[in-house]
């Protein structure tokens, strides 16, 4: 990911209506797949820290987080009080068994990520039982600028992305898209407005009433639990066995 792109998430994900929303996903589905919780859970690909901060604010179970970029490791680890090391999920620096839970969000759609040994590597330091919850751009037809930006290398459906999950090992895997009911917008904004390589990112600030609407027509979807065929990203859960 650009050095911006880490920038730009840092100041916006304690706010901004994405990151907000992603986080309560995430929360809401280790609170129904916790895993084995008396082992850490493990952010692979935490960014600059704003989702173990949030752990760190709201759960007493230990966290680790792990990301490519240095810096960013370092700056998760300050904002969130929880350590984080430099490293890349292609051959994470944990021993085996040793997470009850992992949640990675858009990292196995990067283009220096190796996805079968990202996934064969979370397989291995998950202890049987534990959880995993990835979230992933869907729609290779949805691949933007924006991707370039962030330096994705394919995005999913939620079948291909199950059987997946399902060849690596894992079990009872479910995935459900979610932004389904702002997809249009999405499409409008990526697709349409935006078609250059070098247009503003996608993360930054919105106007308060914007990000409002934004943040409240995903909350509307998702206590809904609303399961519809499209969406901009898609969340997966499954087991180590």
């Amino acid at each position: 990911m650009e050095d911006a792109e880490y920038t730009l998430m840092d100041a916006a994900e304690d706010g901004m209506w994405w990151y907000r929303a992603i986080h309560a996903r995430l929360l809401a589905a280790l609170a129904e797949r916790p895993g084995v919780e008396a082992l850490p859970m493990l952010d692979a690909g935490c960014g600059t820290g704003g989702f173990l901060a949030r752990l760190s604010r709201g759960s007493a179970r230990p966290a680790f987080g792990l990301d490519y970029n240095p810096r960013a490791a370092a700056r998760a680890a300050a904002k969130s009080g929880l350590p984080a090391t430099a490293g890349t999920i292609n051959a994470l620096p944990f021993p085996d068994a040793a997470f009850g839970a992992a949640v990675s969000v858009d990292v196995l759609s990067h283009s220096a990520v190796d996805q079968g040994a990202a996934l064969a590597e979370l397989h291995r330091v998950l202890a049987p039982g534990g959880s995993l919850v990835l979230n992933l751009p869907a729609f290779e037809w949805m691949f933007s600028a924006h991707d370039i930006r962030v330096h994705n290398a394919r995005r999913y459906t939620a079948a291909g992305a199950v059987a997946t999950l399902r060849a690596a090992g894992f079990t009872e895997v479910s995935a459900r898209y979610w932004n389904s009911l702002l997809l249009p917008l999405m499409v409008l904004q990526r697709k349409v407005l935006a078609r250059g390589a070098n247009h503003a990112s996608d993360v930054g600030d919105f106007p308060p009433w914007l990000d409002s609407l934004l943040h409240g027509v995903s909350e509307i979807e998702r206590r809904a639990r609303l399961s519809l065929p499209a969406g901009g990203s898609v969340l997966l859960t499954a087991t180590r066995p």
